[in-house]
């Protein structure tokens, strides 16, 4: 089974980051701009939280706030659980599946390393199987 620091590697370690006073429009609009689902608070150095397209959507749209007038402080999640370079990909995948979420934060040494999602877990189990596939085609065929 492949490791989280497989994806990392695949992906690369960018990480979109912003203050926690930062107005929800503006992080919407990085968001865009990289084409991702997330942004990570982040405070001299220090991981805070996430806002993800399901925090803005829950509680900005939901509960009728104006998204320039809120910062993502006020609507990051804060508690997600958080993974380490070596967890396999199956552990993330169990992680997220019971725990309903579509990203996780990646420590190495207490430091963030990266961002792992939904998306890059199913990606990266579909390349194995591939993979998998591929050798046994081979096998039988020599």
């Amino acid at each position: 089974m492949r490791s989280v620091s497989t994806v990392l590697t695949r992906k690369g370690s960018n990480i979109a980051s912003v203050s926690p006073a930062t107005p929800v429009a503006q992080a919407l609009q990085i968001m865009a701009d990289k084409n991702i689902g997330s942004v990570v608070i982040m405070e001299n150095d220090r991981y805070l939280g996430i806002m993800t397209e399901r925090d803005y959507s829950r509680k900005v749209i939901l509960k009728g706030k104006n998204s320039s007038d809120t910062t993502v402080a006020d609507i990051m999640t804060i508690d997600l659980p958080s993974v380490k370079p070596s967890d396999t990909i199956e552990h993330c995948m169990e992680l997220m599946t019971s725990r309903n979420i579509r990203y996780m934060p990646v420590f190495d040494n207490n430091k963030l390393s990266g961002i792992i999602s939904m998306s890059d877990v199913v990606k990266e189990t579909i390349l194995m199987q591939k993979e998998t596939i591929s050798h046994l085609h081979d096998y039988i065929h020599s």
